[in-house]
């Protein structure tokens, strides 16, 4: 698989377009989409989704991005769907392991994140700071200036 930190990535249209994937599309996924929306803004389209994904967004993750002005809370957990990855640059996956479907021609990135399903904000801070990095260095491959 050919991942995110190997060079500038190309847009198949007039701007790139991500999924973020992890298993109940609750935590990690959501925080990821959260720090693209709000540093990339609309030059980069963003969708997140799960293989199992849970009822509601992970309240400590809704209060660990809300630390740092970015709202999630109204996001809802969804399933993937296979049409999806066909009209994506780039799929990252973050611990939804074979689950995840794989369509060649993509780039998928996967990213070894603790989960942070059930744990406390304190224990969220650091994933959602290690995402925030992941997603910084993702929209400079795309050579796009973060805000």
């Amino acid at each position: 698989m050919s991942g995110v930190e190997d060079g500038p990535l190309p847009a198949r249209g007039d701007r790139p377009v991500v999924l973020f994937l992890c298993v109940h599309n609750a935590g990690r996924s959501q925080m990821a989409a959260g720090f693209l929306r709000f540093l990339a803004g609309d030059r980069i389209e963003v969708r997140s989704a799960g293989s199992e994904p849970a009822d509601e967004v992970n309240p400590a993750a809704v209060e660990a991005m809300a630390e740092r002005g970015i709202d999630i809370a109204s996001a809802s957990p969804r399933r993937w769907t296979t049409d999806e990855f066909e009209r994506v640059d780039v799929v990252v996956t973050m611990g939804c392991g074979d689950e995840c479907p794989y369509v060649p021609g993509t780039v998928y990135d996967d990213w070894p994140l603790d989960d942070p399903a059930g744990q406390g904000v304190d224990a969220v801070r650091p994933i959602r700071d290690e995402i925030e990095e992941r997603v910084r260095r993702l929209i400079a491959r795309f050579g796009v200036a973060a805000a």
